[in-house]
């Protein structure tokens, strides 16, 4: 897997799965173009699971951190995604998406993965970009989103259980369409865990 790295990440960013097509930008931000059905999700109705969604991870040197990135999408298709993603195994993983909804919406959408996918939608955002979060501690995660990258508001609290090996990167996705395109700007990283989830600060 080739690596490659963005000037706001501190340790290289290896692709877990190849996108069609990607790009360092001007400002040091990452495009990403999925392909057709591509995915992340395993289904708790049927266990079916999609693991296809092409990712640019990296290994953090801190074992408490916050990321965040300006997410842009190209909206096209229903479930069409951008995606800050944290992977402590192969099916322990989550995921903070701007996401396309069935009501022709961007939605901030999260899934926590143990074994089998949970999916919750947590706010409409009128627009083509939002500002995601996600800040891990040494026991937990918390996910926030923004839209204007100073003030957060609270997605959700959780566990992915043992964080050896855990990486975070960036994904694209496209589970009922042609292929979606995902750009990641503004990109942050700091060490250390927010002082109160609730707030955000």
């Amino acid at each position: 897997m080739a690596q490659f790295h963005l000037p706001a990440v501190p340790a290289e960013l290896e692709w877990r799965l190849d996108p069609v097509e990607w790009a360092v930008e001007n400002g040091g931000g990452l495009s990403i173009r999925s392909g057709e059905r591509t995915d992340l999700f395993f289904d708790p109705k049927d266990c079916a699971k999609n693991d296809a969604a092409p990712a640019a991870l990296f290994t953090p040197p801190d074992r408490s951190f916050t990321l965040s990135a300006r997410v842009s999408v190209e909206f096209a298709s229903m479930f069409d995604a951008g995606a800050l993603h944290v992977r402590a195994g192969e099916d322990r993983w989550a995921k903070l998406c701007f996401e396309y909804s069935p009501q022709r919406e961007p939605v901030v959408v999260s899934v926590v993965n143990h074994g089998l996918s949970d999916d919750c939608n947590s706010a409409v955002v009128r627009g083509e970009s939002v500002y995601l979060r996600v800040s891990q501690g040494e026991a937990a995660t918390a996910f926030h989103y923004s839209l204007d990258g100073a003030h957060w508001s609270f997605v959700r609290f959780f566990s992915l259980g043992s964080l050896e090996g855990l990486r975070v990167g960036f994904s694209s996705q496209s589970p009922t369409g042609k292929g979606c395109r995902a750009v990641f700007s503004e990109i942050r990283y700091r060490p250390g865990f927010p002082a109160d989830i609730r707030s955000g600060e």
